[in-house]
């Protein structure tokens, strides 16, 4: 396993305090693997999963507030943040393979599972495959099948589309990066300009990391038409039907200027599982966990307590 440096300190503020990171070879793939730090070995472990453009950084604040009470690990998925891609492992139930057999490698009791976007539906459908490997289930804007229209499905249609996916995310690409980081800022997060500084810095560092990576595009090509063709997947197959097979306590969260997840789905969503909690954050964006990560620590303690 390769290894990697972190940045750490009383001083250096939470949101830019890297975990450290190693590689851990699953099934093909050379996953690089961030570890809570600072976290006690006999604690219950965790697994946190980012969405789609994402990466194991969109877990920092929270895993550093939570590293009292899980011992937890977040990767970096094929063709996201440091790990190259892997063909064919783009899409929501690849994810959830995956993430079982790093599962499996890691750990050996129960683990707090939490998920984000579209590794948020990926959570779900590992739940549903192995509910008694799960201990809980944090959900933040899961990327479940909604078919209500909205920009950001048309997006997905577009991006989902062969040929017309490559030349939208190529002609993005060609925007200068100072507006496509503006952009991006506006469709993730519901408060941008209330953002600490060095939460800004480091999303503005992972986005620019991105802009090196010739893998992202394809990447994110895939992941798109996995969650549009979830929207349409058979009733029996559906995400929907992995719901009401998680056993263990749910914790849903959403956010009332969620951009790409529309949060009126939340009522579904907390019927579809059989023990949800709800928590709401009516001016949080599509990553709650790193524009409130206080109040999700909160919720995630009051589920397990």
């Amino acid at each position: 396993m390769e290894s990697y440096g972190a940045v750490t300190g009383a001083a250096v503020p939470l949101g830019t305090q890297e975990w450290p990171a190693r590689t851990v070879p699953v099934s093909g793939a050379e996953l690089l693997v961030r570890d809570v730090p600072n976290a006690d070995k006999t604690l219950p472990p965790a697994l946190f999963v980012h969405g789609l453009g994402g990466s194991s950084l969109n877990w920092t604040t929270l895993g550093h507030l939570l590293n009292d009470t899980v011992r937890g690990i977040a990767p970096d998925l094929p063709g996201f943040g440091r790990t190259p891609p892997l063909a064919g492992m783009g899409g929501i139930h690849e994810h959830a393979e995956l993430l079982s057999e790093l599962m499996t490698k890691e750990f050996d009791e129960p683990v707090h599972l939490f998920g984000n976007s579209m590794g948020g539906a990926a959570a779900v459908a590992l739940a549903a495959r192995r509910p008694d490997d799960v201990a809980s289930l944090t959900l933040v804007s899961p990327a479940l099948p909604h078919r209500r229209v909205s920009a950001s499905a048309v997006w997905f249609t577009a991006v989902s589309t062969p040929r017309l996916g490559k030349a939208v995310l190529e002609r993005t690409r060609r925007i200068p990066f100072e507006r496509r980081f503006k952009a991006s800022l506006s469709v993730i997060f519901g408060e941008p300009r209330l953002l600490p500084p060095e939460v800004l810095e480091a999303y503005e560092a992972e986005l620019r990391a991105r802009d090196t990576q010739t893998w992202g595009p394809e990447a994110t090509l895939e992941g798109a038409r996995s969650i549009l063709y979830s929207q349409f997947a058979p009733p029996r197959r559906s995400l929907w039907a992995a719901a009401a097979k998680v056993r263990c306590p749910v914790l849903l969260v959403y956010g009332g200027r969620d951009r790409l997840v529309d949060a009126r789905i939340r009522t579904k969503a907390q019927q579809a599982f059989r023990d949800a909690r709800l928590l709401y954050l009516p001016k949080s964006g599509h990553v709650a966990q790193m524009e409130h990560p206080q109040e999700v620590e909160r919720a995630f303690r009051q589920l397990i307590g």
